[in-house]
């Protein structure tokens, strides 16, 4: 039995999302098709990813992630990044790996609260 590298749990109308594993190229795109499914299936409002549990995040599995967020907005949702590591923060930043367009928060809690601010048009995270 494999675990799911990505299990989605809805709360109301916003779906909480934790990945995790060792994420292959292959699996960061099929995850990346499901969600986007999941949005649009459930007429989600929100998103939050939490990538505290990936031990590693390279410039792939961060521009998918980056790309995923275009999707889920494109979809009519918010999408907020949480739990990204100091050592994943450090490592995008050196590689030159555009994120600063991505709404992020340190945890689910405060991703929660974020999307809640960016559905009433308030100011975005980081």
């Amino acid at each position: 039995m494999s675990i799911d590298p990505a299990p989605v749990m809805r709360v109301n109308d916003t779906l909480l999302v934790t990945l995790q594993g060792d994420l292959d190229d292959a699996t960061v795109i099929s995850v990346e098709q499901r969600l986007t499914r999941e949005v649009a299936r459930t007429r989600a409002t929100g998103m939050v990813i939490d990538v505290s549990a990936l031990e590693i995040v390279d410039s792939f599995i961060a521009r998918v992630l980056a790309r995923l967020v275009g999707m889920i907005r494109l979809l009519g949702a918010q999408a907020a990044v949480v739990g990204i590591q100091p050592a994943v923060a450090i490592t995008l930043v050196q590689l030159g790996v555009p994120m600063g367009h991505l709404d992020t928060a340190l945890n689910a809690e405060q991703g929660l609260a974020l999307l809640e601010r960016l559905r009433r048009g308030g100011a975005r995270g980081n």
